[in-house]
């Protein structure tokens, strides 16, 4: 069984009845060839399906334009409920459709279109890149060029004050670090190209300064409030290990504290009738008084019967594990 035929097994989607079936599966095949993973093309087919069934009977002699294509892009985002969906409807149905010769391109043309169209020639001829790939570079240096047309800044005298200036007017407050890291890789080597060939200065690629990225930063930083109450209330039985663990919960979320000030804190750093909290914090090596805000206020019995269940002393550890009694 070939790449293709088993992504769509794997995905549910291999139908042959649903419309531009052959179309599909050349375009499927072209992709394995080239080294597509069977998890890409199960997401193509299942993307494609979705286009090919709301593409009229002539789009083979009329084309496909963006707009139509973004229409489409919508209701599957209005279906899936994704913001991502309807990004991955264009960027996977614009290969197709010009893989088959069924796209339209904009009329519109602006003052830099023959070097973008000559350094996409260069990277799918000369270096063999992805569709995938030219795809999403084109789509960034062309929102570049576009750029440097509407502001009037000339190829041949960019300095690297404009390629700040880009990115400050384009990405402040809207794009991730990621998209930032993406957008300065593929201008470096548009202009790496293009300084080469005479169009800019050949130093300016080298001023482009990628920002670095962290494993797993795309994990939220915090939960959700929502969440954390969830948790507390989970939590709120009478357990020695859901007392403990509230406790602990209502010191992290509520006062920030860190891991290690939690497991230093005593029972006789906490006045009830003075509603304080004297904490020791790591990083200031004095201590600290903070009120005893109403969440914790309202519910002593969360730690105080906890030092019971344990017949701590005074000085007893708050968060030591009930196992260590």
């Amino acid at each position: 069984m070939d790449q293709t035929t088993d992504a769509g097994h794997s995905s549910g989607h291999h139908n042959d009845g649903a419309p531009f079936a052959e179309e599909r599966n050349r375009y499927l095949r072209h992709c394995a060839e080239r080294g597509t993973t069977p998890f890409s093309l199960r997401t193509k087919r299942s993307e494609l399906l979705w286009i090919a069934t709301r593409l009229g009977p002539d789009a083979s002699s009329k084309g496909i334009d963006i707009e139509a294509l973004r229409r489409i892009a919508i209701e599957r985002q209005q279906a899936h409920g994704a913001v991502t969906a309807a990004r991955r409807v264009v960027d996977i149905g614009r290969p197709w459709l010009r893989f088959l010769g069924w796209w339209r391109e904009p009329s519109a043309r602006f003052v830099y279109q023959s070097q973008l169209d000559e350094y996409v020639r260069w990277m799918r001829d000369e270096r063999g890149f992805t569709a995938s790939t030219l795809e999403q570079w084109t789509r960034v240096i062309g929102r570049f060029l576009r750029w440097c047309d509407q502001t009037d800044r000339q190829l041949g005298d960019l300095q690297a004050a404009d390629i700040d200036a880009y990115f400050v007017t384009k990405a402040t407050g809207r794009w991730s670090r990621v998209s930032v890291a993406n957008t300065a890789s593929a201008l470096r080597g548009f202009l790496r190209y293009a300084g080469k060939r005479g169009m800019c200065a050949e130093s300016l690629a080298g001023s482009i300064c990628r920002p670095r990225l962290y494993r797993q930063e795309s994990l939220p930083y915090a939960p959700d409030w929502s969440d954390v109450q969830r948790m507390l209330a989970d939590a709120e039985t009478d357990k020695p290990r859901d007392i403990r663990d509230r406790a602990i919960l209502l010191l992290l979320a509520v006062y920030g504290m860190r891991s290690g000030e939690v497991v230093a804190l005593r029972l006789d750093q906490i006045d009830w009738a003075g509603r304080t909290l004297r904490l020791f914090r790591l990083k200031r090596r004095q201590p600290q008084m903070y009120p005893l805000v109403s969440s914790v206020r309202r519910s002593p019995a969360t730690l105080t019967r906890y030092g019971r269940r344990r017949r701590a002393r005074k000085s007893s550890s708050v968060c030591k594990r009930p196992a260590d009694r």
